[in-house]
């Protein structure tokens, strides 16, 4: 019989969003917390789209490192902005259009790790990987609409995650995610806080023995012929799974001491971080061959602790470079930073600042949100 976790995620059909977020191994594990365009494809950037519904309106100046190309990005993006524990959507210009919580909200937001859009983009699933819960954020209001987790009590029972992330919403309104210190892969149905599915738990370990049981999984992301690709950081896996949960290879991402959550570029291509200093971004094969790595030019600074990149549909790379205190996008055919928000290694709260920012997506409608069409199922 198929598993409630596999009927949930088959209906992962047009989630894009990858993820960020590097997180702890479980307990007695130390914790060390695409590539260029087919040939002959021109290197084109688009404009950026215009701002639309609730962010059609600036709440700041335009704040972008110098140098930085708006048409680099196709619209408007999503931060987690974790140590300054509030939300951001953010212009092709680096004008602020949407913030949660708003400046003088009594309303909290602990230590946001992720955040991704739902399809229809009213809502925004966060994880608070460090305070051991999953939220729900409604866009239109600026309020907490859900929360599943006992916030800074880590725990297996009913109602209960240990540093869960990656909460990624299903077109049926489920959250998958990964509950790192529980071994294991999530499906969670709000408005309850009935857990739907798990596959792997606490009593398997966090080992790597897919897919009965899981490395400490930090991400399940879709793929775009159908499949989810699993990123374990007890190991440093990456995992392919078919459309009906076969594993079909495993690889250890090249040069990487902490993969973190690795997505597809394209099939048969993929793209990973190194949680690590200086950090990692590559991408490889299904073979665990290296295709490109970032290599800073002269005078710019390495990566410190990236945990997330997003392939962008120009071929360019969206990068939350977390300890730099910046998100960036990469063109990986000139190794350059062609945009940036954030000023480098100076952490800070105001317009043009971040402060260890983990998680990003883009807002929609936005083609990323449209690149990938797949049934997704994972086995329970």
């Amino acid at each position: 019989m198929r598993s409630l976790l596999a009927i949930a995620l088959a209906a992962l059909a047009t989630t894009a969003a990858g993820c960020g977020g590097a997180g702890r191994h479980p307990a007695g594990v130390a914790p060390r917390h695409r590539d260029r365009p087919p040939a002959g494809r021109p290197h084109q950037r688009s404009p950026a789209r215009p701002a639309r519904g609730p962010f059609a309106r600036a709440l700041s100046g335009p704040h972008l490192a110098p140098g930085s190309d708006p048409a680099a990005l196709p619209g408007d993006i999503l931060i987690a902005d974790r140590s300054n524990n509030r939300l951001l959507v953010v212009d092709p210009r680096g004008r602020i259009v949407w913030q949660f919580p708003r400046p003088g909200d009594q309303r909290t937001l602990p230590l946001p790790d992720d955040a991704f859009f739902s399809p229809d983009g009213r809502r925004i699933a966060v994880t608070e990987e460090d305070e051991d819960a999953v939220a729900l954020v409604d866009v239109a209001h600026r309020r907490l609409a859900w929360r599943y987790g006992e916030l800074g009590v880590p725990g297996s029972g009913p109602g209960q995650l240990a540093h869960p992330d990656d909460a990624l919403p299903l077109p049926g309104g489920s959250l998958v995610l990964a509950d790192i210190e529980n071994c294991r892969l999530l499906v969670l149905r709000p408005p309850t806080r009935r857990l739907v599915s798990a596959s792997g738990s606490p009593a398997q370990g966090c080992v790597h023995d897919p897919p009965r049981a899981w490395g400490s999984p930090n991400g399940a992301f879709p793929l775009a012929g159908g499949g989810a690709l699993v990123t374990e950081i007890n190991g440093d896996w990456v995992d392919a799974l078919a459309p009906d949960g076969r594993v079909l290879w495993s690889v250890h991402p090249p040069g990487i001491a902490y993969p973190s959550d690795a997505n597809e570029v394209r099939p048969g291509l993929y793209v990973a971080v190194g949680w690590q200093s200086p950090g990692v971004l590559e991408t490889f094969d299904r073979r665990g061959r290296l295709r490109w790595r970032y290599r800073p030019r002269p005078g710019q600074p390495q990566l410190d602790h990236p945990s997330l990149a997003l392939p962008l549909p120009n071929g360019d790379l969206l990068v939350t470079d977390d300890f730099n205190d910046r998100v960036i996008v990469v063109d990986p055919r000139t190794n350059r930073v062609v945009w940036q928000y954030g000023h480098t290694g100076v952490p800070g709260s105001a317009p043009g600042y971040l402060n260890r920012p983990d998680g990003v997506d883009l807002a929609p409608p936005a083609a990323l949100l449209d690149r990938i069409r797949a049934r997704i199922r994972l086995p329970g």
